[in-house]
């Protein structure tokens, strides 16, 4: 086989395996999503749902985001969009809520933005305010529906699962992590520790210096007091021996 033939086949795979990565990509590129995808758990936090357009010859009308109900958010508050109205759904709670305001016993369970378009090749944030985030569950999933102003409706409604493959409707699917903690607040017992004993040292060291000084001090002052009486000694001696060589005087 002559070199051209071989470099112009190996253009081919090398295209058609391109074309592959790029088919795999849209798909993942074109889901309905929530961003940020992660939040703590009891936290207040502002995410948007990201919405874009995957059809050609046709823009998105409308968004629907269905909250879960069995993981109700006390407080929902929704930016204002451009063009866009919202509109929010309430259902009363079989088991009501406990809040700093008091009890509550009903919540948001659905937003709908309309009077917008989302035109081909672009996209939509739509950000919202929720909180607090339970505490009881890992995830929560906001079932979606988005509608075109040709009559199609893509549902975003599939649980993605852990270890299976990503589903081709996924849910916006927001992660809830570990509680953020106040690490200034309170030190761990073992940073405790070497806390007090390092000001144990300090405080040691000071003391031993502060001992070693007035002891300097008091040898100070004794070899002081010393050098006066052996001065007076020996001046006294030296008028005694003066008047023995001259005893006129």
């Amino acid at each position: 086989m002559s070199s051209s033939r071989m470099r112009g086949r190996a253009a081919t795979v090398a295209a058609f395996a391109g074309a592959t990565v790029l088919l795999a990509a849209v798909p993942a590129f074109a889901h309905v999503t929530v961003t940020p995808n992660a939040a703590a758990k009891g936290s207040y936090s502002t995410v948007a749902f990201k919405v874009p357009n995957e059809e050609d010859s046709a823009s998105t009308t409308k968004l629907e985001v269905n909250l879960p109900a069995d993981h109700p958010v006390a407080s929902v508050s929704i930016q204002p969009v451009p063009g866009w109205t919202a509109q929010i759904t309430k259902t009363k709670l079989a088991k009501p809520l406990t809040s700093d305001d008091g009890t509550i016993d009903e919540a948001v369970t659905k937003i709908t933005w309309s009077g917008g378009k989302i035109a081909p090749g672009q996209f939509q944030q739509f950000p919202v305010s929720f909180g607090p985030l339970p505490s009881d569950t890992d995830s929560l999933v906001f079932k979606a529906l988005q509608t075109y102003d040709n009559g199609d409706i893509v549902r975003w409604i599939d649980v993605p699962q852990e270890g299976q493959p990503e589903p081709q409707h996924p849910a916006p699917t927001l992660k809830l992590t570990a509680a953020a903690t106040d690490s200034g607040a309170s030190a761990s017992p073992s940073a405790s520790a070497a806390d007090a004993k390092a000001s144990g040292s300090s405080n040691g060291s000071q003391t031993s210096a502060a001992s070693s000084s007035d002891s300097s001090d008091g040898t100070a002052r004794a070899l002081g007091v010393a050098g006066i009486v052996v001065g007076a000694i020996g001046i006294g001696y030296g008028v005694f021996a003066g008047r023995r060589r001259n005893p006129s005087a």
